[in-house]
């Protein structure tokens, strides 16, 4: 594991390749693919600690448990990375979410999303995977990130097969992603107004608690958004309602 000097080590990586003396990197958990001089890299020696999971604990609300029995809406998670989607699915598990999880390149998103769609029927789909944002990028120019003109694609692919945004509820994009143009696009959610790296569950956290959320209730946007790691800074959205049926009795 490394860090980058000229960034302040700011961000955890593993090196997952080294060409010319470049060394391509990983984000271990930021969704973030980058590469570097190898003269500009300190090997990482401390522990992940930092990095828990603790600030996950308090997604579910307090439901009650003793009458009633929940039905959390079915989430399909379609992610360019293999890594970061089984993260993802270990999350939806701990809650008890049914969630289809399947690794699809950015470039092939738009071509087969309509398929999984018609296949699986969820109330929840996650388009994410890796993106970036140039530097020296124009904020208004898809040509400026690496993967969102993909994500636009896959999300219009998705809102022609369901245009309305209750019945399927969208959450798109990844690292810097072009925020205006996947809402526009038909999405619920995305990444990011600030143009940040996001961690590499934040999409898998709004998904969760989407399902979590009664379908006759509104969702809370900003505390759906307070909940991911770095707050509407990563994540932005419009309000919908929850979809997860509520029934009684429980037996």
């Amino acid at each position: 594991m490394v860090t980058r000097k000229s960034y302040n080590n700011d961000v955890i990586f593993k090196i997952i390749d080294i060409n010319n003396n470049i060394a391509i990197l990983k984000g271990i958990d930021i969704r973030l693919m980058a590469d570097s001089k190898l003269e500009d890299l300190k090997i990482y020696t401390g522990s992940l600690s930092e990095n828990n999971e603790n600030w996950l604990d308090n997604i579910e609300e307090d439901l009650d448990r003793s009458d009633f029995f929940y039905m959390p809406g079915k989430i399909l998670h379609i992610d360019g990375d293999c890594e970061y989607l089984n993260k993802c699915i270990k999350l939806y598990n701990r809650y008890n979410v049914m969630a289809y999880g399947i690794c699809i390149k950015e470039s092939e998103m738009k071509d087969k999303i309509v398929e999984h769609l018609q296949a699986i029927k969820p109330d929840i789909l996650v388009i994410t995977g890796h993106d970036s944002f140039k530097k020296r990028g124009k904020i208004d120019d898809i040509s400026s990130y690496m993967n969102s003109s993909n994500f636009i694609s896959a999300v219009r692919e998705a809102r022609n097969y369901e245009r309305a945004h209750d019945k399927l509820i969208i959450i798109a994009g990844a690292c810097g992603s072009y925020y205006e143009a996947l809402i526009k696009s038909g999405a619920n959610f995305a990444s990011s107004p600030k143009r940040i790296n996001i961690h590499a569950l934040d999409p898998a956290i709004v998904a969760l608690k989407v399902s979590l959320t009664d379908v006759n209730k509104d969702i809370n946007i900003k505390d759906i958004i307070d909940k991911t790691k770095y707050g509407k800074d990563g994540i932005g959205g419009i309000i919908t309602h929850g979809t997860m049926f509520i029934g009684y009795p429980r037996t």
